[in-house]
């Protein structure tokens, strides 16, 4: 017990050092302020040619989805989410090494050049979320934390990162087993967070960028405001276009949708009017029970 607890008090310690360092000290990998950056972009990029021009430049919950984003990315680690994660990676590999399991690596790829390795964690990880995707919207207890990203009812690029602090762990868990059994050898992947940061904004934003051929790959905003829609179609009830970065799959499993435009479709879910508005009230939802 009393390795875990140092495992954790360093945790913290070295969590919120490495938050201040990237604050303090820009360069070219440090990914605060490249949040800033491809926020300020896709910013413009919406102030000056509106997908929807109806929107005002500021659109509604503009404010609240910025905080979402450093919220997301920044200080649900530094509350503890780093901290307790390393606890948790260090036991889990300790109940392991008591069934006789130290190497959990099934496929070795240190050994392959670092383009490949980053486009294998790439294409591996987006698929896993991909299907992650899926159980936020099948599983009742998931949706009900997956329903903070859906309450945007006026999409723009900071609703990217407008979700439940669960989705975190979630991800996180259903993610760990098979990147570890992949056996990276690459300590940081900026890139890779980089490249869905990106993607991530633009599929959001309020933009219309045709992508040609592309659109088979890469998610957009045409094809991810339905995703957002209000009504779903009768044969996809539980949602469409679950695609994160990549929207290959959706077109590969048949989960594909965009019957029009959809400039211009209500977004949200049933009985949105009572969900809560505010941060605070988002934070703990689907954590009580509904009244």
């Amino acid at each position: 017990m009393e390795r875990y607890l140092q495992i954790l008090t360093d945790g913290y310690r070295t969590y919120a050092q490495y938050l201040l360092d990237t604050i303090l000290h820009p360069s070219w990998d440090n990914i605060f302020y490249w949040l800033l950056t491809v926020s300020a972009f896709f910013l413009i990029l919406e102030w000056l040619a509106p997908w929807r021009k109806d929107q005002p430049k500021f659109r509604q919950d503009f404010w609240l989805d910025f905080f979402y984003m450093f919220f997301n990315f920044f200080l649900f680690s530094l509350v503890g989410y780093a901290a307790i994660s390393d606890v948790v990676v260090v036991a889990f590999n300790d109940l392991l090494a008591q069934i006789g399991i130290r190497n959990l690596v099934a496929l070795e790829i240190r050994s392959w050049p670092v383009w490949a390795q980053l486009l294998t964690l790439f294409i591996i990880r987006d698929f896993i979320q991909w299907n992650t995707h899926i159980l936020l919207h099948r599983v009742p207890f998931l949706w009900n934390f997956h329903k903070v990203h859906h309450s945007v009812e006026q999409m723009g690029f900071a609703a990217h990162l407008r979700y439940h602090w669960m989705e975190n762990i979630v991800y996180s868990v259903i993610q760990y087993l098979p990147l570890a059994m992949i056996g990276f050898g690459i300590s940081d992947f900026f890139v890779v967070y980089l490249a869905t940061l990106v993607v991530g904004h633009y599929n959001h934003a309020n933009i219309n960028i045709p992508l040609g051929p592309l659109k088979y790959l890469l998610n957009n905003p045409q094809m991810h405001i339905w995703h957002h829609a209000k009504a779903m179609p009768g044969e996809h009830p539980y949602g469409v276009n679950f695609g994160l970065t990549l929207s290959i799959w959706d077109y590969l499993f048949k989960t594909n949708y965009i019957p029009s435009s959809g400039r211009d479709i209500p977004l949200g879910f049933d009985d949105l009017e009572h969900f809560p508005k505010t941060f605070w009230g988002q934070l703990w939802y689907g954590l009580k029970k509904e009244k």
